[in-house]
């Protein structure tokens, strides 16, 4: 595989330049090589494939085959995400959440959390209703909480299990009707497309 990626990578071609990097990050086929596999993302992020900006965001933010830079972290992350993919949108959040590479900005984190939320990630589910519950980027909303939880648990994310079953407790029987109602949506629109 390595051989023909390289070929096709050799010859300008975007996709095999990503994948090239995939084996280079893993170590499949060629011996692992985190400053090879930033060679080929690079040449791949730079015409505009998603994966590779993300992956060259990651391998900026954990100084993998490059020096350690949250800000190009941050720069090849919003490129990726603005693309819509769903693991730059998470990462972008975590950094405007943490405040690495970009000023500290919660409404800014809960954007992209939103977005990849959205696209049935349930890790950023959990992350987005904790931070409706705790009120951060968001005004403090348990409806909304709870919902955001009760998909990432229903998803298999059982870690946001104790934070919905605390923000339960500080609901009306009313406001919980409500919240179920309202995560039986966001299962049918942000799940159930990606179970199949």
């Amino acid at each position: 595989a390595v051989k023909w990626y390289r070929k096709a990578a050799e010859q300008g071609v975007a996709k095999a330049q990503y994948n090239l990097g995939v084996m280079y990050t893993n170590g499949e086929g060629v011996l692992q090589d985190d400053a090879e596999a930033v060679k080929w993302y690079r040449k791949a992020a730079e015409q505009g494939v998603a994966e590779a900006q993300s992956n060259l965001g990651i391998m900026y933010a954990h100084g993998r085959g490059v020096p350690r830079d949250d800000t190009e972290a941050v720069k090849w992350y919003r490129k990726a995400a603005e693309q819509g993919d769903a693991y730059a949108q998470s990462n972008l959040g975590i950094m405007y959440a943490k405040g690495e590479g970009v000023p500290q900005d919660n409404a800014e984190a809960v954007k992209w959390f939103r977005k990849a939320a959205e696209q049935g990630d349930a890790e950023v589910q959990y992350s987005l209703g904790t931070m409706y519950a705790n009120g951060r980027g968001v005004p403090q909303d348990d409806v909304q909480a709870y919902a955001w939880l009760s998909i990432a648990v229903a998803q298999g994310f059982t870690l946001a299990t104790e934070v919905r079953d605390f923000v339960a407790q500080r609901m009306t029987y009313e406001a919980r009707a409500h919240a179920q109602e309202l995560a039986q949506q966001y299962w049918k629109a942000y799940a159930l497309p990606f179970q199949n």
